[in-house]
């Protein structure tokens, strides 16, 4: 691998040594990336746009510290895991954490996700109960709350979604690409609360944001899931979707939100609760963006290692 924010990248930029292991596991009839560490019940984390399963590292080793067997995996497209042209649609990402669960050997998991990876979480917990032994969610409404946000709430979710917009736009990964990736840092920084943003460790996040990015082919299947999102609002299997997360939760599920998240905002995702009919908790984070986990990670974990406990 060459990189000088132009050069060639390969997925290898992405097999960080660590007190982990890497491994590569096939489900849903696709090949996942996934790093793990520690032995005991597992806590699955999902992590979001534009990152990969770094998101996790710090979270990784102390939750396997604390008894847990934890595991980072990189989403389909993401990453090293495997990257088809399709297959980004909600009823295929969520039966990939399925096959994943089943195929590492558990019976059932504790999910947490994070922004595009808290969707899907919202999603397997919904149409995969019985592999959910309990959820936990950071900067992610509930799949039908931003739906109906973006549509009834034009200058604040409408007006916070203007990216995701732009991601419909043909060849739009090629902007992500360019520059060396610089696009994934402006949206990092876009999304991030301010104080994290100005940290020392927020440019070399963003710095392996867009290394991982500029794998061939990941940009455009990151951007994939966006499109499937928009584009089946009207048509039918996005009508089946919705009919089929109205199913209400029984999960039980923590829901942890940046009151500064200006990508997904606290407002939409405060009304996530009422299709948790299992115990459900909501808790804003003051001065905390879209990135909960990297912002105000001991807080986030103690928060998870919590809700897994209990």
């Amino acid at each position: 691998m060459t990189d000088q924010r132009g050069g060639v990248v390969d997925e290898s930029c992405v097999l960080t040594e660590g007190p982990w292991t890497h491994r590569f596991v096939g489900a849903n009839g696709t090949r996942f990336h996934v790093v793990e560490a520690g032995t005991g019940p597992m806590v699955l984390f999902l992590h979001g746009f534009p990152e990969h399963w770094w998101a996790w590292n710090q979270m990784l080793p102390a939750v396997a510290d604390a008894g847990f067997r934890a595991v980072a995996v990189d989403l389909r497209g993401y990453g090293a895991s495997d990257k088809p042209p399709r297959g980004y649609d909600g009823y295929t990402l969520a039966a990939d954490i399925a096959g994943l669960i089943r195929a590492l050997g558990e019976r059932s998991a504790t999910l947490v996700g994070s922004g595009v990876g808290g969707m899907v979480a919202w999603t397997v917990a919904s149409f995969h109960p019985a592999l959910v032994r309990r959820l936990v969610v950071l900067g992610a409404p509930h799949p039908l709350r931003l739906r109906a946000a973006i549509f009834a709430d034009p200058r604040g979710q409408f007006a916070a979604s203007t990216p995701a917009l732009k991601f419909q736009l043909p060849r739009y990964e090629h902007v992500l690409t360019r520059d060396g990736g610089a696009a994934v840092e402006e949206i990092l920084r876009r999304w991030a609360g301010p104080r994290w943003a100005a940290s020392p460790g927020f440019e070399a996040y963003a710095e392996r944001c867009r290394e991982a990015m500029r794998i061939p082919q990941a940009a455009f299947c990151a951007l994939e899931g966006y499109r499937w999102a928009f584009r089946s609002v009207l048509r039918l299997h996005g009508y089946r979707f919705v009919r089929l997360m109205q199913k209400p939760l029984v999960t039980p599920t923590l829901q942890l939100h940046g009151a500064q998240d200006v990508a997904a905002l606290p407002r939409t995702a405060l009304g996530s609760g009422r299709y948790v009919v299992a115990p459900y908790e909501w808790r804003l984070l003051d001065g905390v963006g879209h990135f909960p986990h990297l912002e105000a990670p001991e807080l986030v974990l103690g928060e998870i290692l919590r809700w897994a406990k209990s």
